[in-house]
């Protein structure tokens, strides 16, 4: 019978040749990628090993520290010591240089009986001795000459004079100070200029 609603054109094959290819298993990975089951067995080796790589770095690193730590406190140690020796022996310099000045000093009383003149020279020589053993050790006398600008750090004021000279300056020394490797043991005592 005759359908005018249907077509008398043939239906078109839908063959293609997409459709020619057979289809992929379900077990294939198109991306080549393994399966999941073979991706999570090495896992757990290569984290096992990556722990222990970890806890030997942690070792040897614990280690580093500890012997770095004692190094520390062992150079420590040995720095304490030598300021204690330097200490120690630095008296022991000083001391080994008045010694000479005690010798003379006990000669001159051994001499009860001898004249002023050779008291005098015996004093001279003794204040040479220890101005001597004092300059090795870097004592240094503070003795301004009258005119020089008053340096509170190296001199003390006892008063104020009137004087012919700029105010602010040294008249007279009363008392020599001293250095010590330029650093002050005693303070010159000393009379200043007062202002006009």
């Amino acid at each position: 019978m005759f359908n005018p609603f249907k077509k008398s054109n043939p239906q078109p094959d839908m063959t293609t040749p997409e459709s020619t290819i057979p289809p992929i298993p379900a077990d294939a990975n198109p991306l080549g990628e393994p399966p999941a089951a073979e991706t999570a067995a090495p896992a757990e080796p290569d984290l096992a090993q990556r722990y222990a790589e970890l806890e030997a770095k942690h070792t040897e690193v614990a280690d580093a520290y500890l012997r770095a730590k004692a190094e520390a406190e062992n150079a420590r140690r040995r720095a304490d010591e030598e300021v204690s020796k330097v200490r120690r022996f630095a008296v022991e310099g000083f001391a080994e240089n008045l010694l000479p000045v005690m010798d003379s000093l006990q000669a001159a009383l051994a001499q009860p009986d001898a004249d002023a003149k050779t008291v005098l020279e015996g004093v001279q020589a003794t204040l040479r001795q220890l101005s001597s053993a004092l300059e090795r050790n870097k004592v240094v006398a503070i003795d301004p000459p009258a005119g020089t600008k008053f340096d509170p750090h190296q001199h003390q004021a006892i008063s104020m004079v009137p004087a012919e000279q700029d105010p602010n300056t040294v008249v007279m020394v009363l008392q020599k100070g001293y250095l010590i490797a330029e650093r002050v043991l005693r303070p010159a005592l000393v009379t200043v200029a007062a202002p006009k």
